[in-house]
């Protein structure tokens, strides 16, 4: 299947002799000129990623390869040619890293080949020693606590004593020994512990889908400080707390409609407003590094937006922003606040990474994330406002091909097939940036729309409650009216549409092929369920403090009008409506959608002779990390779309260190056969 534009080609004939009239050319054709911008440059490792400085100021450290691995270096400051890594992982990698207070010792954690149990590294630069601070089977640490005055320890959550519920206690660095704080019998989702590691405040979920704020009520239990309603319960909740204890942030929508941030006195319990914005919720806030003042809040609507709360930081981020024209994050900061280590990305930039020294106003460029993209065709990426049909607002992001686009101002010159890329959550939000799977569509020739439908959040808590009991309905007709939108702009062309996503984007790919047949031309589903009652009856056991927001959210199992509800919300019981090609990723230690939830749909297709090409990865989660195995996905994923939409596509070669299987449908997809014949799976856990 190609994309030929069979309209026009009509039309040209009533005027034009049959012999010269011309198929218009396809996605490939069009974007020929374009330099092909490898897989390996946009979904291999990056170079450097997650640059960190430590608290006294002596090392930098990041995340970079060893021997195609994610692991992390550590470099003195002013000399990072002399790196070296102190961890050795040789599976998946390590993602997340962060300084401790203690000297020359910093942080880690790692799970399982994506099971999502993560356990907790302490690692001492000064002996190489890495010691597991959570050496218990089944159990996913949380850190709730890391404070300069308690340097030497670290409070963790811990769920090895009640799979749901996580005890918490404080861990010593350097000997790995835990003290219990407190035994979670009550329930508790959440612990707010002062720098003192003394804990101040707590939130439990309520049966109605609410929240409570707690507070130690003196006698060994807890006393409600403030209830947040179901409907605030996604945009409202406690930060942090002062050095001094005395003040509690608090992200809160009650009483209106966006979340604001404000200030509440902990003695009085007075509130003080700090920061609001009637556009969208305060995303992010920049504290100061010793006492824990508000400094600076974030907003994001069309794109992320800082604004000064304390004059002293006010000509720190205008040198900042003065970078570019993209966007800034303050990703770490020393104890006494002289340096700072920042990241500049814009749509068509990867991050790069800079330390700041505040007393100098100088800024040093340290890493860029991903070199090999440095004077590459990478392209722009437009805010757009969508009107939803019944007048909602859905703030959405496009991104054209050169060959729609040529003179870069963000309005489609031609037509060219889309790819509807659905972000998962559902309640998570699309935002501008580097997008590694919007710049390799566009650059085989696809325009990309990314849309923030009902039920996403950063826009206030009517448009995330607007989602509610609305999978595979109105969720979806915003989808539907996005791409009618960008039909009527001449983007796209309305039998030209792909619909792609993981996880939650997934459901919608599946609920795209089975509710609405005819509305796309193929899909591509990444860890998405197909059967909501099974989802809910699997997910994960420390997920108990949200179950409550799940089932009022989707549907309640529980009951038989729910249970009717997501059977008829589930893409599996319309399996047999799917017409169009449809291809499934998996990875097999999903602990949030598990494996079955492919294995359904799949069988369901067999059964009624249905085409489907499913792959699966035996040692990945809830997505892919291991870059073997994100490349082999989307080098499938490539060859799969060049049949759907007529978009150019770099050969599969190899599968070279990928886990990859292909349990069905690997006639599908043009070199994938023959690659799965000289493969040999290697399976990292």
């Amino acid at each position: 299947m190609h994309a030929s534009f069979l309209p026009a080609a009509l039309m040209l004939a009533m005027a034009v002799p049959p012999a010269i009239a011309q198929e218009s050319p396809t996605a490939a054709q069009r974007i020929a000129d374009t330099e092909l911008i490898p897989r390996e440059a946009l979904f291999g490792n990056p170079e450097r990623a997650s640059v960190m400085i430590s608290p006294d100021g002596k090392y930098l450290s990041w995340i970079a390869p060893v021997d195609g691995v994610m692991n992390v270096w550590v470099a003195p400051v002013d000399d990072p040619s002399k790196a070296r890594a102190v961890t050795n992982d040789t599976a998946r990698g390590i993602r997340n890293h962060f300084w401790s207070y203690a000297p020359d010792t910093l942080l880690y954690l790692r799970d399982t080949g994506g099971d999502e149990d993560f356990h907790l590294y302490a690692v001492n630069l000064k002996t190489g020693k890495a010691t597991d601070l959570t050496p218990f089977e089944k159990t996913t640490a949380q850190v709730v606590g890391l404070s300069h005055r308690q340097p030497g320890s670290v409070l963790v959550g811990m769920n090895d004593r009640d799979a749901q519920w996580h005890d918490l206690y404080r861990v010593d660095l350097a000997t790995g020994e835990r003290t219990l704080v407190e035994k979670n019998d009550d329930r508790i989702g959440q612990y707010l512990a002062d720098d003192d590691f003394v804990v101040r405040y707590a939130t439990r979920a309520r049966d109605d889908g609410g929240r409570d704020v707690l507070r130690p009520d003196g006698k060994g239990g807890w006393a409600v400080h403030s209830s947040i309603p179901f409907e605030d319960a996604l945009t409202t909740a406690p930060l942090g707390l002062t050095a001094d204890g005395r003040t509690l942030y608090m992200l809160d929508s009650r009483d209106r409609d966006t979340a604001a941030l404000y200030a509440v006195d902990v003695g009085s319990g007075q509130r003080k407003l700090v920061f609001e914005d009637r556009r969208a919720d305060v995303g992010n806030m920049l504290a100061h590094p010793k006492t824990g003042e508000a400094q600076a809040a974030a907003v994001d609507y069309l794109r992320e937006e800082w604004t000064p709360i304390d004059p002293a930081v006010k000509a720190d981020l205008a040198k900042l922003q003065a970078i570019g024209p993209g966007e800034i994050n303050v990703n770490a900061r020393t104890l006494d606040d002289r340096t700072w280590i920042v990241t500049y990305s814009a749509a068509e930039s990867p991050a790069v990474y800079y330390r700041y020294d505040r007393d100098s106003g100088q800024l040093t460029k340290l890493f860029a994330a991903r070199p090999a993209l440095e004077g590459k065709p990478l392209v722009p990426q437009w805010p757009v406002e969508i009107t939803s049909r019944d007048g909602k607002t859905l703030v959405s992001y496009l991104t054209l091909p050169k060959s729609a686009d040529p003179d870069g101002d963000g309005k489609a010159d031609s037509a060219v097939p889309m790819v509807l890329l659905v972000h998962g959550g559902p309640w998570a939000r699309d935002s501008y940036g580097y997008n590694g799977y919007a710049q390799w569509l566009a650059n085989r020739g696809y325009a990309v729309l990314s849309v923030n439908f009902r039920g996403s959040t950063g826009f206030g808590k009517a448009f995330t409650n607007a989602g509610n009991g609305e999978w595979g309905a109105k969720m979806h007709d915003d989808l539907l009216d996005a791409v009618d939108w960008a039909v009527k702009q001449g983007v796209t062309k309305k039998d030209q549409v792909a619909i792609m996503g993981g996880s939650y984007g997934g459901y919608a790919t599946l609920a795209g092929l089975t509710f609405t047949p005819d509305a796309f031309a193929c899909g591509v589903d990444i860890v998405g369920p197909s059967n909501l009652n099974t989802l809910l009856s699997t997910v994960p056991p420390y997920w108990a403090s949200f179950y409550e927001q799940l089932a009022r959210r989707m549907g309640d199992p529980r009951t038989e009008a729910g249970k009717q509800w997501l059977t008829e919300r589930s893409p599996l019981t319309r399996a047999d409506k799917i017409s169009k090609p449809l291809l499934i990723g998996q990875g097999a230690n999903d602990p949030r959608v598990k494996q079955a939830e492919s294995d359904q749909i799949v069988q369901a297709m067999q059964k009624n002779d249905i085409p489907v090409t499913y792959v699966l990865f035996p040692d990945e989660g809830h997505g892919f990390a291991r870059p073997e195995n994100s490349k082999a996905f989307n080098a499938v994923a490539e060859g799969f779309l060049s049949q759907c939409l007529g978009g150019r596509a770099e050969p599969i070669d190899s599968f070279a260190g990928s886990s990859i299987s292909v349990p069905a449908g690997a006639g599908g997809v043009p070199g994938l056969a023959d690659a799965m014949k000289s493969h040999t799976p290697a399976v990292r856990k």
